[in-house]
């Protein structure tokens, strides 16, 4: 399965919507945490398991500790998805 980055960011559109229960939310590559309102640890625990379920897709927690923001996080999304 393969996913160009609009695709992705198009999906993560809607998980960032029904995660956060906000749907003016509009993903950026450049979007973090201080950004969203009401993302916290536990909210982002939630956030990562629905992005992993949606593109059945698995991350480590090393790597869930390393995204700086919505850009890398699309990226490895993409990757692993190729």
């Amino acid at each position: 399965m393969s996913l160009d980055q609009q695709a992705v960011y198009s999906k993560l559109n809607e998980i960032f919507q029904d995660v956060f229960d906000e749907d003016d939310v509009e993903v950026k590559p450049e979007m973090t945490a201080d950004d969203v309102s009401g993302w916290d640890s536990l909210s982002h625990v939630r956030l990562i398991l629905t992005i992993s379920k949606a593109f059945n897709i698995k991350f480590s927690a090393a790597e869930t500790a390393a995204f700086k923001n919505v850009g890398e996080l699309a990226t490895a999304i993409a990757s692993k998805l190729h």
